[in-house]
């Protein structure tokens, strides 16, 4: 981690020699002729898309490379690649690419777990033989659902990891997204039969309300779109916690409430738009169901309770909830602060109905919900080809989270992983595979390490040996990075996007491949194609009408796949919204659910009714004496991503320890200053962190990044878990800030 820009560029100097190419090209030099090796001199280029910042964006990159050997990286701007803005860890990319501590070979682990982990390298076909007999004798012993697929980060290999569990025959196939995106598609499809996190201003839009949502950090490719909306007239509402740039670029209002409110804010400005008859009459009468009975719930909620609620002055409650009613206007809504907390999933239905009750649902300058893409994002994947529809429906009453989280199985095709402890401990699970996974993405997670090393055998797939994750963990497999792999495809609308991929260095394999090696292993070889990963990939898009060969032939990588037929807005009143083809909305009772039938049936609040948080000033005022802060973990930096990047000495320059942010008032009643140590404590833990003193974060608010191994800051977050969506309260939690004493 010491290594320095100068000595990095040493080393690629080095990469350059002889024994690099022998060592990972072998054969190479040996059998080049002269005009080869003469050919090495020549720098040419291909296309990749990065995937530093785990999935959406997936910013172009044009690589530069001689012979092997990439040299430097650009951004994409051609052929109307959308996310051409690479930031520090896009071009941290060529570091990770040739970093020395990345893995090259499969290894197996030589040592009982619970003692230190011995490795040994083995061949992929020992690897493959070894993870084949131990998965299929826990399947023959105790059944195909004790094994669970997990995919953590990117979400690049999930398509493909599906098939792999349903073909295998578990329905236990989960995500990180059971802790990040999940709940608020949750509560999307609850309420509208769709997915939506919003959608940014369009031409037609008057209002824009971000909800949580940081774009020059977790999306400075969109901030140009943003900036012109503001310059064009769009009013901007900013509704955070913190006063980040966002607030500070775009926002005309900043409501900056205490974190977990969220849903009494969105229920005060419902308050006073049916009060003041404000709500879309028509739209509510015809497509809205339960309107009567949230109309009663939200006279608990005027502003002026309100403000003392959530903090946010009750003058700006009533100009907000006016400001929305007056569209058309939309909203975007991040995939995670809202749901954070112990109330979280019905906090983001209370958020979601403000759409509702003021008919902004697709409508032109409201939320839009956009064409179907060409292929479906990486985090779904295309249903026919991960056996969603033929093989998952047969096997989904084996899931281990029906009796928890019976909403959830319902609506989310993946399990709810923040119980693995316990299915452990019920032998529900005996065994895992892993793909990019972090057993501390959770909160109190050695019980998660624990629950690994329970298990009877586990396999990862990763980058680098991470030793929090891996040493719990039997077999583990080198991964191709983004300039190494073909899959997944990029999509924007109706372009799809490939990659040129160069050999990866040493044995490593890109995740698609490690999945169809495994698959064929498992003797599921027509199900992989023997694993051929074009053959796969051809299945993947063979409903776009075009063939990978067509793809890589093209211009730029890049095909157009033609909508049959123009975009239509008020999809719901064509028939296009519902699977029968009715008007409509996908769900039982056909209309918005703001009164959830389906949340009914399983015995929970059918209304997006607000309760405190199970630990904050109000519920918990004796505990709030002792820990006066509310703690918030998560919030996106510009140069990390979750957990990911410590291993790079660019980037980890930019920031090398941890920190945690804290308002200059509260520190000088603490006697802190700038870059002072401090210690973070509440009952679950505490940790020992550098002090940033900062007016981002509001008095009586304290912001720390996660993912770092040693202060690991979920350490301090309980498991009290949102009883619909299982999420645990990342950005609700109490806590205390002293000084360490020298």
């Amino acid at each position: 981690m010491e290594q320095t820009r100068r000595q990095f560029l040493k080393e690629m100097a080095l990469i350059g020699s002889s024994a690099f190419f022998l060592e990972n090209f072998p054969g190479l030099l040996r059998s080049a002729t002269s005009e080869e090796i003469s050919e090495f001199g020549k720098e040419k280029s291909g296309y990749t898309y990065c995937d530093g910042c785990n999935h959406v964006p997936k910013c172009g990159i044009v690589y530069y490379y001689r012979g092997p050997v990439i040299t430097r990286l650009e951004s994409r701007t051609d052929f109307n690649y959308p996310n051409n803005i690479l930031c520090s860890k896009g071009y941290a990319q060529l570091q990770e690419q040739y970093h020395p501590n990345r893995l090259r070979y499969p290894l197996k682990r030589t040592t009982p777990k619970g003692q230190p982990p011995k490795w040994i390298r083995i061949s992929w076909d020992e690897a493959l033989k070894t993870i084949s007999q131990k998965l299929n004798e826990i399947k023959e012993k105790y059944g195909a659902h004790t094994v669970c697929f997990y995919c953590g980060d990117p979400k690049e290999m999930r398509p493909i990891v599906q098939r792999l569990a349903f073909s295998f025959g578990s329905p236990n196939y989960g995500t990180e997204s059971s802790t990040c995106f999940r709940s608020v598609s949750l509560a999307g499809l609850l309420l509208f039969g769709e997915t939506t996190t919003g959608s940014p201003p369009s031409k037609q839009t008057k209002n824009c309300f971000i909800w949580g949502v940081n774009p020059p950090y977790s999306g400075p490719y969109a901030m140009k779109g943003l900036l012109k909306a503001k310059a064009s007239g769009v009013r901007f509402f900013v509704i955070d916690p913190r006063k980040t740039p966002t607030v500070q670029l775009l926002a005309d209002r900043h409501l900056g409430l205490r974190p977990g409110t969220d849903g009494a804010l969105a229920l005060g400005m419902m308050n006073v738009i049916i009060g003041e008859e404000l709500y879309d009459k028509e739209f509510v009468s015809k497509w809205v169901h339960g309107f009567e009975d949230l109309k009663e719930y939200v006279k608990e909620f005027p502003p002026d309770k309100v403000e003392k609620i959530t903090g946010v002055p009750q003058d700006k409650i009533i100009e907000a909830a006016r400001v929305f009613a007056d569209g058309p206007s939309t909203l975007m809504v991040s995939a995670a602060p809202v749901v954070h907390h112990t109330n979280g999933n019905q906090n983001m239905r209370a958020v979601l109905s403000l759409v509702a009750i003021t008919g902004n649902f697709d409508r032109p300058g409201g939320v839009m919900i956009p064409p179907p893409p060409a292929i479906p994002p990486d985090f779904l994947g295309e249903a026919d080809f991960c056996r969603r529809t033929d093989i998952l429906p047969k096997i989904s009453k084996l899931r281990v989270d029906l009796e928890e989280y019976p909403a959830w199985a319902e609506l989310i095709p993946e399990i709810q992983m923040n119980h693995l402890p316990e299915y452990v401990d019920q032998n529900k699970i005996r065994a895992i595979v892993i793909f990019g996974g972090n057993a501390k993405m959770w909160p109190q997670p050695k019980l998660y390490q624990e629950a690994l090393r329970k298990m009877e055998f586990g396999v990862a797939a990763d980058y680098f040996y991470r030793p929090w994750t891996h040493d719990y963990i039997d077999i583990l497999l080198p991964a191709a990075t983004c300039f190494e792999r073909h899959a997944s495809l990029a999509c924007f609308g109706r372009n799809i996007y490939m990659r040129q991929p160069i050999k990866p260095l040493g044995e490593a394999k890109e995740d698609w491949q490690i999945a169809a090696d495994i698959g064929v292993a498992l003797g599921l070889r027509q199900e992989f194609f023997d694993g051929n990963l074009e053959s796969l990939l051809n299945e993947y898009i063979k409903k776009t009408g075009f063939t990978i060969e067509q793809i890589r032939k093209a211009p730029g990588c890049m095909i157009n796949v033609p909508l049959s037929e123009p975009p239509k807005a008020k999809k719901y009143e064509l028939g296009l919204m519902r699977r029968d083809k009715k008007p409509g909305f996908n769900t039982p009772t056909g209309k918005v659910e703001i009164y959830s039938t389906i949340l009914k049936k399983y015995g929970y609040d059918p209304l997006p009714t607000y309760k405190e948080p199970i630990e904050s000033p109000l519920s918990s005022p004796e505990m709030a004496k002792q820990y006066p802060f509310v703690l918030i973990t998560g919030a996106r930096i510009p140069f990390y991503t979750h957990s990911k990047w410590r291993e790079i000495p660019w980037v980890n320059e930019l920031q090398p320890e941890p920190t945690v942010n804290l308002n200059p008032s509260d520190a000088k009643k603490r006697g802190i200053n700038e870059g002072d140590y401090v210690i973070i404590k509440n009952p679950y833990g505490q940790i020992k962190v550098r002090a940033h003193l900062t007016e981002m974060v509001l008095p009586g608010i304290v912001d720390m990044f996660h993912g770092w191994p040693k202060q690991d800051v979920n350490t301090m977050v309980p498991r009290y878990l949102d009883h619909i969506s299982g999420y645990p309260p990342f950005k609700s939690t109490l806590c205390e800030v002293v000084k360490v004493s020298s």
